[in-house]
């Protein structure tokens, strides 16, 4: 029961940073990306300080016993975290980046720690998030980022490729990533048929 609790609270934090960070999506939201990071960065204090209270809810060892109760909220925690840092950076985030925004560890051993598949299917819904923004990028007139963007899920892509998959709901979210991939491919397709990739390219300083 306490357990549960916590995690609504969990839930709730998430709901909260999602809300913040769809509004990227919007138009006007590409000047504030900024400030809506670092409103983020914020609220995963929140989480840090959930978490702590959630560590003291059941004995260290039995992690695994209860994990089904907060695996979901910590997939979705991740992608929040995951989108923040492309956000800021345009990068991926590591694994021991994650476990230190949320304040938990990375490895096993050293108790509440962030399972190496939660964190992959967190970054599997980050390319989801990052096809709708190369779309929503175009109907802002921001013709570069699409390219980036499809840069950025093609090497990740090529990282999954690597990965020898048998969690069958992680295979199924690695499935979604070859229509992610698709669908930001006929992004950039439209933009080089209308010329428009040029200018993104000559935008960005020559960088593709």
């Amino acid at each position: 029961q306490e357990i549960r609790k916590e995690v609504q609270a969990l839930e709730q934090t998430a709901r909260e940073i999602l809300t913040l960070l769809q509004g990227v999506h919007q138009g006007p939201g590409f000047q504030h990306i900024p400030k809506k990071c670092q409103k983020a960065r914020e609220h995963f204090g929140t989480v840090r300080t959930q978490m702590e209270s959630l560590k003291t809810k059941f004995p260290a060892d039995q992690y695994y016993r209860f994990h089904e109760h907060w695996r979901f909220v910590l997939q979705r925690l991740v992608f929040l975290a995951a989108f923040v840092v492309y956000l800021e950076s345009e990068t991926l985030v590591t694994r021991e980046a994650v476990a230190e925004i949320l304040g938990i560890e990375a490895d096993r051993e050293r108790g509440f720690h962030l399972d190496i598949e939660d964190y992959l299917s967190g970054v599997l819904t980050l390319a989801s998030e990052l096809a709708r923004l190369a779309v929503n990028s175009v109907t802002a007139g921001d013709y570069s980022r699409p390219l980036r963007i499809s840069a950025f899920i093609n090497e990740l892509d090529s990282g999954f490729r690597l990965l020898n998959l048998k969690n069958d709901s992680l295979r199924k979210r690695y499935d979604g990533l070859k229509y992610d991939v698709k669908k930001i491919e006929e992004v950039v397709y439209d933009l080089s048929i209308r010329g428009l990739n040029k200018e993104a390219t000559v935008g960005a300083g020559g960088e593709k």
